[in-house]
């Protein structure tokens, strides 16, 4: 008791008190005159003030540490937790929460808002939302912006119009995360990055609570928003759990060989404690855990627990003590039976009730007390009974504390340092059990008896959530073992006072703690054992890393609960983190999870993203997802941007851009198909599916290395094109491939290998280039000579019967013009003419093998290819002749027509190999045709003079 003050101790315990002393609530105006409302209302303008200033800071955030530190501790070997500062600490004037929500709906306890419905937590902020506006009262001219909380701005206000608000406000959490693991990716900053996930997600957590205050919870897409809210609240102390965890691990190893070198005979409580901390990795962990949940709870706390506020700021029950007062004055004439005394232990000795208000605020304080406890706040737990005049009961919660007397080893020194803990611990620990047992107390008094003295059983009943059992379970675990290692060292000389003979009739394992969970008698807390996140909890605590792959992938293959895009970036980097922990588990399924968050990002289309976890895939992976990702990608510079991130995250951005263009061609194939009696003036339309296709070259031009590839995907796209009669397409195509093309794979390939040759698969795809280029030159000056043929020839001017002397001058000198059109346009036609002849023949007689026929082949030759261009020879050159005949035969070049024969059966090029017995015969019928009109012109039936 030497924190406290003696005196007030004594105060405490006193029946009697001063004239000054406070008037407790329910007493009238006339028992202690107009100063008894003065103190109320200074105290509201207080509040009031204070609320306003609450209304207006922003709250700094929690230090990240490995793991908190717990004032409940038995060791120090749990790294310390930051203290959480603030200039604007107004803990004294309205308690150490910041409001006070008296709803029917509000949660009995604060760590019971996880574990609420969806109705429920619409309802609750509900009550939030129907809570008087108070008006800030201090000014903010003095405060910086960093201390100020930013208004909700326009940009907040449309969130609020989004159809999930939630997501729309925690879209910039993906791209934060991704930012944070570029910048912490060396493996040395490991823990850094935990740190800073934990950090970004508390972000996050304090915007979204913002948020809901401000949305309308009548709407469906307010409890999108709440479920966000739960699962960043989660995932925010998952991050918590999984740094603290994993760094003690890390370094387990080498701690458990440590030799503390100590006499075990001469060690305190507080030092045996510490040696099996030191030791025990176990234990440890289990420590760390209790402080993890004890620094989530402090987070809740904050924001949802009721303030415990008193009229007194010394004296407790203080309305039983006006009673009293009464009686003794004989003033109070009233027949309620209350305790006769005052002294702390008067109402279990004389089983007599205090006065009914005093009832509401003592339970109302064991109930905040146990939540200080349960949060690791235990000073302020004192402080808090110290403040309402009960502190003997701050005295009391001293008397855990393990015992150590430093002066025992360090008397030379001459300096005489405090004594630490309670040398009677035992006795103290022994008769908190008997209280935790005892019905006459309140349950939070006994819980609260139970927690310092190992009583789970007494502990469970007041745990309103998974989490809270989690905590008793460890709390009792950690507690059985610390006494277990005492009493097997304790000092000679002193026998300790025996623990019941049930406190070890339980021990408890870490796998013992989350069996009883899963079969606890309450359905809410079973339930929530079955929560995702509390999984993942689980598995990290016990370590169990396959089993914890395992479950989130079978999460991914539930088509009906799918996880939300949260939960799977989450899922996507825990394995990563495990990565650079080296603790590589069950490889297909990690990928497979990294893969899901992948799409995720494909599908709401972060460019910035895909390409750093895509790189995280196998490389296979890596070049099947970043392709589909690109299949989508439509504007050009957008490509150029997305290329650009691929490699900067290392990826393949040629074997990319080349499964781009071959996933979007292979789409919708058609087989080829004949049609020679049609001409290409009545083109096949391009449709959207073919759009795309012509579009997908661009992939591959903006990088001059891949222009062979570009070269080789545009011959294959207009293969397609040509071989269905999409002429249009095919030159769109065409076009899509700059003209040097074939000049940058020449200077491409001699910086790389010399004067070597090119290889087999370029030098034909150049000139399978050259083929198309010559064969789409012919269908365009065949359709030049159609249009010019029927369509631009002029019109011969007519002259009606009786014309007058003006019209026949009109129409003489309309004859002239005619005829001087008709010259032109015999001479445009002539023209035409011979270019048609000369591109057609261009094709029919193209060297090194022939018009689509590959001049090298090796062993490694696309079959499907080959198979393409032999029936585009079957297809276009019958076409061909078939045009050149109808032009020849058209213009009257009879003779010329004849000679087409020849061609064909010409062994050189063995052009009659690609027609079939219809075509021959019908291209024989044509040349018989124009051999007839030879007749009729008196030459023979080869055109030569008879």
């Amino acid at each position: 008791m030497d924190s406290f003050r003696q005196d007030d101790y004594n105060r405490s315990l006193s029946f009697g008190v001063d004239e000054n002393s406070p008037i407790p609530r329910g007493v009238s105006r006339s028992a202690k005159g107009n100063s008894f409302l003065q103190g109320p209302k200074n105290h509201s303008e207080r509040i009031r003030r204070s609320m306003g200033l609450l209304d207006q800071v922003a709250t700094p955030g929690l230090g990240v540490s490995a793991t908190p530190s717990s004032s409940l501790k038995y060791s120090t070997y749990t790294p310390s937790k930051l203290p959480i500062p603030s200039q604007y600490d107004v803990t004294g004037i309205v308690s150490p929460t910041p409001r006070r929500l008296k709803t029917q709906n509000m949660p009995a306890d604060p760590m019971s808002l996880g574990s609420m419905s969806i109705p429920e937590q619409t309802r609750l902020a509900a009550s939030l939302l129907m809570t008087p506006i108070r008006q800030p009262i201090a000014s903010l001219e003095s405060m910086t912006p960093s201390e100020v909380t930013e208004d909700f701005t326009l940009t907040n206000v449309n969130l609020l119009l989004e159809d999930d608000p939630g997501m729309s406000a925690t879209a910039g959490l993906f791209e934060d995360f991704m930012k944070s693991f570029r910048v912490f990716s060396s493996p040395t900053d490991v823990f850094r990055l935990v740190a800073e996930y934990e950090k970004l997600c508390s972000e996050q957590v304090t915007m979204l609570n913002k948020l809901v205050k401000k949305a309308n919870p009548g709407q469906n897409k307010f409890s999108k928003t709440v479920e966000v809210l739960n699962l960043l609240e989660q995932e925010k102390c998952t991050w918590r759990l999984l740094g603290s965890l994993y760094q003690d691990r890390q370094s387990a190893e080498d701690e458990e060989t440590m030799d503390t070198g100590m006499d075990m005979e001469r060690k305190s409580e507080q030092e045996i404690s510490n040696s099996l901390f030191a030791r025990n990795s176990s234990l440890r962990q289990s420590q760390i855990v209790v402080d993890w949940l004890e620094r989530n709870a402090v987070d809740q706390i904050q924001d949802y627990y009721e303030n415990v506020e008193f009229y007194s700021q010394s004296v407790c029950w203080e309305n039983t003590l006006h009673s009293l007062q009464q009686k003794t004055a004989r003033v109070s004439r009233s027949d309620r039976q209350l305790v006769s005394h005052m002294d702390p232990d008067a109402p279990v000795r004389e089983n007599k009730p205090l006065a009914e208000l005093d009832r509401e605020d003592e339970a109302r304080l064991l109930k905040n007390l146990f939540a200080k406890i349960r949060a690791g706040q235990l000073e302020d737990a004192q402080r808090l009974c110290k403040k309402c005049g009960q502190a003997w009961r701050a005295a009391t919660l001293e008397g855990w504390k393990l015992y150590h007397d430093s002066n025992m080893k360090a008397l030379s020194t001459g300096n005489i340092a405090a004594i630490e803990g309670n040398p009677n611990r035992d006795i103290w620990k022994a008769t908190a059990w008997r209280m935790s047992q005892d019905e006459r107390f309140h349950p939070y008094e006994r819980a609260i008896a139970a927690v310092f003295s190992g009583n789970l059983k007494e502990v469970l009943p007041v745990c309103r959530s998974w989490d809270d059992c989690l905590w008793a379970y460890f709390r009792v675990l950690v507690d059985q073992q610390v006494e277990q290692e005492i009493r097997e060292n304790v000092q000679p000389g002193r026998e300790s006072q025996p623990l019941p003979d049930n406190y070890f009739d339980k021990l408890l394992t870490t796998n013992k703690i989350f069996q009883d969970l899963q079969a606890f008698p309450s359905e809410d807390i079973e339930m929530q054992s079955k929560q995702k996140y509390h999984l993942i909890q689980k598995y990290l605590i016990l370590g169990e890393i396959d089993a914890l792959v395992e479950e989130m992938g079978e999460w991914l293959q539930d088509d009906v609960h799918r996880p939300s895009q949260h939960l799977v970036r989450f899922m996507a980097h825990v394995v990563l983190f495990f990565r650079g922990l080296g603790l590589d588990s069950k490889e297909e399924i990690c990928t497979a999870i990294i893969e899901a968050y992948v799409k995720n990002l494909i599908d709401v289309k972060h460019l910035e993203l895909v390409s750093v976890y895509a790189a995280q895939l196998p490389e296979s992976l890596q070049v099947e997802c970043y392709a589909h990702f690109l299949e989508g990608i439509q504007e050009k510079d957008t490509r150029k941007y997305c290329l650009q991130l691929a490699e900067e995250a290392g990826l393949d951005v040629p074997k990319i851009t080349k499964t781009v263009v071959e996933n979007i061609r292979n789409r919708d194939l058609t087989e080829f198909t004949a049609d020679t009696g049609s001409t290409p003036a009545i083109d096949a339309a391009t449709s959207q599916v073919d759009r795309k296709k012509i579009e997908a070259i661009d992939w591959l031009v903006f990088d001059p290395s891949q222009r062979a590839e570009a070269l080789k995907q545009s011959n294959a796209v207009m293969r397609t094109f040509l071989g269905i009669k999409k002429h249009d397409a095919a030159k769109e195509v065409f076009h899509k491939i700059p003209g040097d093309t074939i000049d940058v794979i020449m200077k491409n390939w001699l910086g790389h290998a010399g004067r070597v040759s090119l290889p087999v698969e370029d030098d034909n795809a150049i000139k399978e280039y050259l083929c198309i280029k010559a064969y789409l030159n012919a269908l365009d000056t065949f359709n030049d000579w159609f249009e010019h043929f029927h369509n631009k020839k002029p019109v011969e001017p007519t002259v009606i019967e009786g014309a007058t002397f003006h019209q026949k001058v009109q129409h003489e000198h309309e004859e002239k013009e005619f005829k001087m059109e008709l010259e032109r346009w015999q001479h445009g036609l002539n023209s035409n003419t011979k270019a048609v002849v000369d591109n057609i023949y261009n094709v029919l007689l193209f060297p090194n093998g022939g018009w689509m026929v590959d001049q090298y082949t090796d062993d490694l030759m696309d079959n499907s290819r080959a198979t393409q261009l032999q029936r585009l020879r079957e297809l276009c050159i019958p076409l061909l002749v078939f045009l050149l005949q109808s032009v020849l035969h058209t213009t009257g070049q009879y003779k010329q027509a004849l000679m087409l024969a020849d061609v064909i059966a010409s062994e050189e090029q063995q052009l009659y190999t690609v027609f079939d017995k219809d075509e021959l015969r019908k291209l024989l019928c044509k040349i018989r045709e124009s051999s007839i009109e030879l007749l009729d012109d008196n030459l023979d039936a080869l055109g030569y003079e008879m």
